[in-house]
C-alpha cells in the first residue's frame, strides 16, 4: 500500500512537493481499513471531488479572480491582471498545486480499485467505481489543461510524468470518458451507506453515465475549429447513445456548505465585488424583450428609461477608448427591457431592503452616492447610483479613473447577489442546456444529431429558465436586439442596423441624439454577421452558464470568438497588451484577450526539464497571450 501511494505523489512532482495529496492515513480515513485488499476506494474519490470545489484560498484566487474576468462573467475589478494579459505567480501555483492534488486522488483510486479487481478482492461495485475516478479525472485533466495547455497524460506511474501537447490530452480524454462511460454497469445494486460517498450523484451510475456522454459533446465540441473530423466523429459517436444531462434533475453539482473548507462557496470572499461585466450587460439589455417593468416592482418602475435612452455623457470621466457600446456612457437609470436573468444573477445598485442584495462590506456595498471630480479636485457632479444599471469596461482608464468615484465604489454597480456568496448553494459544473445548446450547434455545422438546431436551442433555453423559475412568456420569439445585435427568435436572421438613440451631457444636462452603430465583432466572420445560429446560440449558452461555469464561457469565446467581447479600455498604454493601441482599439483580436495560464514558477523552478517540455508542447511562449491548440490564433 505505501508503495502504491509513493508512486502516486510523484505526479507533477515539483508542483506538488509541499502541498500535494496528504498521507494515506489522512486521506482514507476509515479506521477499519488496515491493509491494501481492504482500502476504500470511494474514500478517494469522495476526497477528490470533494477538494476539487475549492477551499476559499484557491476558489478566489481561480474561480473569481481568473475565471470570471477571463470569461467575462465579472469585471476584473477586484483583480485587475487577467483581462489586461497579466497574471499573479501566486495565485497560479496555488491552482496547480491544487488541481494536480485532485488528480493523484483520483489515479490512487483508480490503480487500487484496479489492483482488487485483479486480486480478486473487489466488492461488486469495485468495478464501477473506477469507471466513475476515470470519469471524474477525464473532467479535472481538461480542466488542467484548458487553464494551462499541455499537461501530462500519465504522470500517476511512479516516474516524473512527461507533459504531452493539447491534441494528445484531448484524444485520451475523449477516450476514457467513451470507454468508462460503456463500462459503467447500471444493473449494480449499491450498499445503502455507499452514496454518502459520492457528494455529486451518490453513485447513480445510470447519471454518471450521462455526465460522461455530456462530457464527450463538450470536448468534441472544443475540437470543432481546429481538428473538424475528430470533432464530428467523436461528437456524433456521443450524440448517437441519447444517453446524457437532458434535465436540471441530473445536473453534476455539489451542495456548498458556510465555513473555511473546500465545500465553501467559490464566491463567498466578502471583500470580492465581482460586478457585472460589460460583455454580459451588453448581452443582456434589450435580449427577449421582457420589460424591466413588468420583472420589478412599484418601487422601481419611475427609474426605468425608455427604449431609446443611451445614457448620460461623460467623455472626461468614462473610458472612451474602447470599442464597448456605451464607452463614454453613465446609464441613469434601469433598462427598458432586459433578459430576466439578469436580476436573478444581479443586484440593482441601492435595493438595499431585497434579503438577497449582496451587503458584506457595510458602507461601501450600500453607499450609492459618489462623486465625479474635476481635474484639480473639486467636484464636478455628484451622481446618486440608486437603481442605474451599468457596467465598467476593463483595461486602463488613464487619469479618469481617480476622477470617476462611480465605478470604483461597490455600491453603485449591479455584483452578483447574495445567494452566490453565502454558501447556499450547489455549484454547477454541467447543467442541460449545455447538452442542448452543444446539440443545436453540432446541427447548423451539419453533423448527425438526434435533435434539430431549433429545438435543442429552444430547448436549452428552456432548461436554463426552469433552473432559475423563470416563466419565458414571448422571449423566445422577440426580435429585438440586445447591445451587440443579437436576438432571441431562432427564425429572425435579419442584421441590425444603426440605433438612433437619446441622451443627455452629463455635465449640462444639454439633450442630444446620436447614431450608434453595433461593435463589430472581426473575431467572427470578420465583423459581418452579428445576429446568425452561432451567434445566438453561444450567447445563450453564454447567459445559461452564468455564474457557475465560466471556465467555459471563456473556452468558448478563445475557441469561437463569440459572443462580443469588448477590447479593455486603452486611455493609456497597457504594457501586457503591446497589440492594443490607439490605432487599433476598435478593432477585436485574440491580442488582446487572455488565452490561458501560465505555468507557475515552481513547475519552472524545480523540474527544467518538464517545463522545457511543456512548453515545447505548447507550441509558443509561456505567456497568458499565446492560444491553445484548440484555440483561435488571429
Amino acid at each position: 500500500m505505501k508503495n502504491i501511494l509513493k508512486q502516486s505523489l510523484v505526479v507533477f512532482a515539483v508542483a506538488i512537493a509541499a502541498t500535494s495529496c496528504k498521507k494515506f492515513e489522512d486521506i482514507n480515513v476509515n479506521p477499519v481499513a488496515a491493509s491494501e485488499d481492504q482500502v476504500q476506494v470511494e474514500y478517494f474519490i469522495n476526497n477528490s471531488i470533494i477538494s476539487a470545489q475549492m477551499n476559499p484560498d484557491v476558489a478566489e484566487r481561480s474561480f473569481v479572480l481568473y475565471w470570471k474576468p477571463a470569461g467575462r462573467q465579472a469585471s476584473d475589478y477586484d483583480g485587475g491582471a487577467i483581462s489586461a494579459g497579466s497574471y499573479n505567480d501566486g495565485w497560479t501555483n496555488a491552482y496547480y498545486d491544487q488541481v494536480a492534488s485532485w488528480l493523484n486522488m483520483a489515479n490512487t483510486a483508480i490503480e487500487i480499485g484496479n489492483k482488487q479487481i485483479a486480486a480478486g478482492n473487489a466488492k461488486t461495485y469495485t468495478p464501477n467505481l473506477v469507471q466513475v475516478a476515470r470519469i471524474w479525472r477525464a473532467y479535472l485533466m481538461s480542466e488542467m489543461s484548458d487553464n494551462f495547455g499541455p499537461i501530462p497524460i500519465k504522470g500517476f506511474e511512479g516516474a516524473n510524468p512527461e507533459f504531452t501537447d493539447v491534441k494528445a490530452v484531448y484524444y485520451y480524454i475523449l477516450d476514457e470518458l467513451k470507454d468508462a462511460s460503456g463500462k459503467l454497469d447500471v444493473s449494480v445494486v449499491n450498499p445503502t451507506d455507499l452514496g454518502k460517498q459520492d457528494p455529486a450523484y451518490q453513485y447513480n451510475y445510470a447519471k454518471w453515465k450521462k455526465y460522461a456522454t455530456s462530457m464527450r459533446l463538450r470536448l468534441s465540441m472544443r475540437l470543432s475549429e481546429v481538428d473538424a473530423d475528430k470533432a464530428r466523429t467523436e461528437f456524433e459517436a456521443a450524440a448517437a447513445t441519447n444517453d446524457f444531462i437532458i434535465d436540471n434533475a441530473d445536473n453534476f453539482q455539489v451542495q456548498e456548505k458556510d465555513g473555511w473548507d473546500p465545500l465553501t462557496g467559490v464566491m463567498s470572499r466578502s471583500w470580492d465585488t465581482q460586478p457585472l461585466s460589460a460583455t454580459l450587460n451588453n448581452l443582456f439589455v434589450g435580449l427577449g424583450g421582457i420589460k424591466s417593468a413588468d420583472l420589478l416592482g412599484a418601487d422601481f418602475q419611475s427609474a426605468i428609461k425608455p427604449a431609446n435612452w443611451l445614457g448620460q455623457r461623460f467623455p472626461d470621466h468614462f473610458a472612451t477608448k474602447t470599442n464597448d457600446p456605451m464607452a463614454g456612457y453613465w446609464f441613469n437609470g434601469l433598462p427598458y427591457s432586459i433578459d430576466p436573468r439578469a436580476y436573478k444573477l444581479f443586484s440593482i445598485p441601492g435595493d438595499i431592503n431585497n434579503p438577497n442584495y449582496p451587503k458584506q462590506n457595510g458602507n461601501y456595498d450600500i453607499v450609492t452616492v459618489r462623486n465625479l471630480k474635476a481635474p484639480g479636485g473639486a467636484i464636478a457632479k455628484t451622481i446618486d447610483a440608486k437603481y442605474t444599471w451599468n457596467a465598467r469596461v476593463d483595461g486602463d482608464w488613464g487619469t479618469k479613473d481617480a476622477l470617476n468615484e462611480l465605478v470604483n465604489y461597490g455600491g453603485t454597480m449591479p455584483r452578483i447577489n447574495m445567494q452566490f456568496r453565502n454558501s447556499t448553494q450547489k455549484r454547477l459544473f454541467f447543467g442541460p442546456w449545455e447538452t442542448y445548446f452543444l446539440l443545436a450547434e453540432a446541427g447548423v455545422r451539419g453533423w448527425n444529431v438526434p435533435i434539430n438546431a431549433q429545438t435543442a436551442y429552444e430547448t436549452g433555453i428552456a432548461r436554463s429558465f426552469e433552473y432559475w423559475g423563470l416563466n419565458m412568456g414571448s422571449y423566445l420569439t422577440s426580435t429585438d436586439y440586445n447591445r451587440v445585435g443579437t436576438s432571441v427568435s431562432w427564425t429572425h436572421t435579419i442584421e441590425p442596423t444603426t440605433r438612433q438613440m437619446n441622451y443627455e451631457d452629463g455635465l449640462s444636462g444639454a439633450a442630444g441624439t446620436v447614431s450608434v452603430p453595433y461593435p463589430k465583432n472581426d473575431l467572427y466572420k470578420n465583423g459581418t454577421v452579428k445576429n446568425d445560429h452561432l451567434t445566438k446560440i453561444i450567447t445563450q449558452k453564454f447567459i445559461a452558464q452564468t455564474p457557475w461555469l465560466p471556465l467555459e464561457t471563456w473556452s468558448d469565446h478563445r475557441r469561437l470568438g463569440l459572443p462580443f467581447f469588448e477590447n479593455p479600455a486603452i486611455e493609456q498604454p497597457i504594457n501586457t497588451l503591446p497589440a492594443l493601441t490607439e490605432a487599433t482599439y476598435m478593432t477585436a483580436s485574440t491580442k488582446y484577450i487572455p488565452q490561458r495560464l501560465k505555468y507557475p514558477s515552481n513547475l519552472q523552478n524545480n523540474n527544467a526539464s518538464g517545463y522545457a517540455q511543456a512548453v515545447a508542447a505548447l507550441g509558443g511562449a509561456d505567456a497568458i497571450l499565446t492560444p491553445l491548440w484548440w484555440a483561435q490564433k488571429q
